[in-house]
């Protein structure tokens, strides 16, 4: 007869398989979200998307953003519904096609669709392994098994662009087979397959299958995920210009972010009076929970801004190569790994509101003083460095804190919920600042160069036109680095707003946390 101490001990080793497995879906996941940052120039080029126009290539990076968010909350509900297992298997394989598509795309409106379809499939596997732990794991261990999977979450932050730039370095752009190209960037997306393969294994081994206990099945809020979800499509619809040469906004600009508006509001509405919702507020503290969201957004805004804007600086102006850019952006990284882990002692020490506040000011420092960068960015030295890092820190410092807060401000029951909430509100962050500051970047640096003639080589002597180039050339650079400079700028004021917003996080002594039955 087997002992209760040798099963509770082989429950113990089955949980923490269902952890790992889970925890290493969400960061193939998440890797995903960032592997183009660094190689989006590379596939631009591949896809005969002119550098003038980088505009048509930014929906490479809304499009995985928008199903990434749309699909979170809604397919988290679902796998209430139908079980952890079978929703997980359905994400892995919609993200091993999505990846497939993304892999054969030869334009822009295929590899966009592949992408989508990567962040629906992998935007639910967050929420639902977050829900499998509620499922394994009692109250006193959850939160620790919560954190391990936020870690891997926030890890493909970091990893992503790194790992992007340094397998489709290493991969040659040759590699074919069968006439497949397999080699450069697309290599990235190949070896999703194999990943997704093994991945599936293991879910199918550790996870437990359905439960059918006679009890009537989850209600979902489809209406609340729909409207979600249409709200965020039309603002980043109203807000992508294929030609930014007249204005920020195309001509159906406006009409597309004010209806986005009226869904947002409708969806507010909606989780207002629905019996059943997405997010539950019954013994939610409100404000600071909101508060938490509002850090989480501005903060994702600013995160993404940069991991694109560095790569195409230094690749742009420094003239680096893929790898050698990443390699530059690696300084933030490495400071907003650092400071991840660090935030979440200052948190435990001093408390999230103080820490959350003074990182977003550090934050706020840092990108002014990128904003100042010189044009002659060789020139500057170990300034870029330092930049880089202070802006890392800065941020990277809040991540622990507003994790925390939020589960202070919901009832523990909830603590999942809210986790993947906070992870959803940064991703929209990403998605619309990058979406809105992409908008105005392009028109400003189309305005900057709309008087420039392309030189050509014809009925002028070879010195005369490489002259000609090289004063064309040197203009478009000194166009883009204003562009990137008042990004930055821009992203400096993000940062302060939400010092703000920061300041309505709950306190360390007057808000204690939720009791469960709250």
């Amino acid at each position: 007869m087997t002992s209760p101490a040798l099963l509770d001990r082989d429950g113990a080793v089955r949980r923490r398989v269902a952890l790992g497995v889970g925890g290493t879906a969400v960061l193939l996941a998440a890797l995903d979200a960032y592997v183009v940052v660094t190689v989006l120039i590379d596939i631009a080029e591949d896809l005969d998307v002119p550098q003038n126009h980088l505009e048509r290539a930014t929906p490479i990076v809304t499009g995985f953003l928008l199903g990434y968010i749309a699909a979170m909350p809604l397919l988290g509900q679902l796998s209430d519904r139908y079980g952890r297992r079978p929703l997980i298997h359905l994400c892995l394989a919609g993200f091993a096609i999505g990846s497939v598509v993304t892999a054969l795309a030869e334009t822009v409106p295929w590899l966009v669709a592949g992408r989508t379809v990567q962040g629906i499939a992998g935007g639910a596997l967050l929420p639902i392994t977050m829900a499998l732990i509620g499922d394994l794991w009692d109250e006193r261990g959850r939160p620790v098994a919560l954190g391990a999977v936020g870690a891997a979450q926030e890890l493909g932050s970091v990893l992503g662009p790194l790992y992007g730039a340094g397998l489709a370095a290493l991969v040659p752009v040759t590699l074919e087979l069968g006439g497949v190209q397999l080699g450069g960037w697309r290599s990235i997306f190949w070896l999703n397959i194999p990943l997704v393969a093994v991945a599936a294994v293991f879910v199918h081994r550790s996870v437990p299958p359905p439960v059918r206990n006679g009890a009537p099945p989850a209600r979902v809020d489809v209406a609340g995920g729909l409207l979600l979800a249409l709200s965020l499509g039309l603002l980043v619809a109203g807000l992508y210009n294929p030609d930014p040469s007249e204005s920020v906004l195309p001509p159906w600009g406006l009409p597309l972010i004010a209806a986005g508006a009226a869904a947002g509001v409708a969806f507010v509405l909606w989780e207002m009076r629905a019996r059943t919702r997405l997010v539950e507020m019954a013994g939610v503290l409100r404000g600071p929970f909101f508060a938490t969201l509002g850090v989480s957004f501005l903060t994702g805004a600013a995160l993404l801004v940069t991991l694109v804007d560095v790569q195409l600086s230094a690749q742009t102006l420094l003239k680096l190569e893929t790898l050698d850019g990443a390699l530059v952006l690696s300084r933030f990284l490495i400071a907003l790994s650092v400071a991840a882990l660090l935030g979440g002692w200052l948190a435990h020490r001093y408390g999230e509101r103080p820490v959350a506040v003074a990182g977003l000011a550090v934050a706020a420092v840092g990108y002014v003083r990128i904003g100042q960068w010189p044009l002659d960015l060789a020139s500057a030295g170990y300034r870029m460095d330092v930049d880089l890092v202070v802006a890392g820190l800065g941020l990277g410092v809040v991540i622990a804190p507003v994790s925390s807060a939020v589960l202070r401000a919901v009832p523990a029951a909830q603590h999942g919920v809210a986790s993947a909430a906070v992870v959803v509100a940064r991703m929209m962050g990403m998605l619309l600042g990058v979406a809105g500051l992409s908008a105005w970047g392009f028109h400003r640096f189309q305005s900057l160069t709309a008087h420039l003639d392309t030189p050509l080589p014809f009925g002028v002597e070879p010195d005369v036109y490489a002259k000609q180039l090289a004063e064309y050339e040197a203009l478009v650079r000194a166009a883009l680095h204003t562009e990137y400079s008042e990004i930055f700028l821009i992203t400096a004021g993000l940062c302060a707003a939400g010092v703000l917003v920061a300041l309505l996080l709950p306190g360390r002594k007057a808000d204690g946390p939720v009791p469960a039955s709250a």
